[in-house]
């Protein structure tokens, strides 16, 4: 058998970071060899090492960061991932342009997977909006989206993306966002002409699907040669 990758989970104490460090625990190919968030009680949990934020540099080796965080703690973790010339895979939403534009400069040093939504229906629903954006030239692209009220931002990241998607097939997306509940996360993709529309619909009842998809990702991702990847370049 493989030796399990090593992995390092930033944004340890959100709900994707606890969904991580559950599916790791209960097997699979990873061992997690520490949890970073931004404030630390016990320095042990569940045999796996805690740190603050403020540790950073001083973690363990490891071979794929996932990174479940905050825009504003996401630049010390990718200057420590080009330091150690490890793989990156996040789903931080909110990011700046410059951290954008920082991906993709690390990306020609290590291997770097930055997405918005860790579903594989969305990686698939991604393609159909790219497809139908470029059969139904002329059509309004409307994004509808909804998402457990104490989400911060808005359009959510997944909507901003398969915005992309579409502008990608010729269409111009317009968004409207619901932060209500405890929605997991629901994307409405709509294209409307005269007399008729389209709707394309994602709809997500369990947080596991994303934490599944994002270790799915960091052992496609290990070892891979530097360069930006998407979702679905790993399925």
């Amino acid at each position: 058998m493989n030796e399990p990758i090593r992995l390092l989970i930033h944004g340890a104490s959100g709900r994707m970071g606890r969904a991580l460090l559950r599916l790791c625990a209960e097997g699979g190919n990873c061992a997690v060899v520490g949890a970073v968030s931004r404030k630390v009680g016990q320095r042990v949990i569940d045999g796996v090492p805690q740190f603050a934020s403020s540790e950073l540099a001083g973690v363990p080796a490891f071979d794929v960061a996932i990174d479940f965080s905050l825009a504003e703690a996401f630049d010390p973790l990718l200057a420590l991932c080009v330091e150690r010339s490890t793989a990156l895979v996040s789903g931080t939403t909110g990011l700046s342009d410059a951290q954008r534009a920082a991906i993709a400069s690390a990306a020609s040093r290590i291997p770097v997977l930055w997405a918005a939504n860790f579903s594989l229906g969305v990686a698939v629903l991604s393609e159909l909006v790219e497809r139908a954006a470029a059969a139904l030239p002329g059509w309004d692209c409307d994004i509808v989206e909804a998402h457990h009220a104490g989400k911060k931002d808005a359009p959510s990241g997944t909507a901003l993306a398969l915005g992309e998607s579409a502008g990608q097939g010729g269409a111009v997306a317009r968004y409207a966002s619901l932060r209500t509940g405890d929605i997991v996360g629901e994307h409405l993709v709509q294209f409307a002409g005269i007399g008729e529309r389209i709707e394309l619909i994602h709809r997500a009842t369990s947080r596991d699907i994303f934490a599944r998809g994002a270790l799915h990702a960091a052992e496609r991702l290990h070892g891979r040669a530097p360069g930006a990847y998407r979702l679905r370049d790993l399925l």
